[in-house]
């Protein structure tokens, strides 16, 4: 059974403040003190989007380390070519890349 509401709030904005907010609620489909809630108990799994961007991320980094970590043996086993070093560079590139597209999403959302 829900609790009954029964604290008021009485908060001070900018037109401009209030004009957003009134836009992302309707935007969510909600009112205004329902949207305000929501952010108030909101938690990262309530992101479903940053979870799978994180995902995807996680499992493209995994992918990399693979293949920096067979590197890693063909070099304790002395089958390290020159080559490896440039991948190695390569790997480390796409990796901070990727962070970096990670970032500016998270920032765009």
């Amino acid at each position: 059974m829900s609790e009954k509401k029964t604290v008021q709030k009485l908060i001070l904005m900018t037109k401009t403040e209030a004009q957003e907010l009134e836009k992302k609620a309707k935007e969510a489909n909600m009112s205004v003190g329902a949207y305000i809630r929501l952010k108030v108990k909101e938690r990262p799994n309530d992101y479903p989007e940053i979870r799978k961007l994180l995902g995807d991320t996680i499992n493209e980094i995994n992918h990399i380390g693979n293949n920096i970590n067979q590197i890693t043996k063909n070099n304790n086993s002395s089958l390290y070519l020159p080559e490896d070093k440039e991948r190695l560079i390569a790997y480390m590139m796409r990796v901070s890349h990727r962070m970096d597209e990670v970032v500016k999403e998270l920032g765009n959302m």
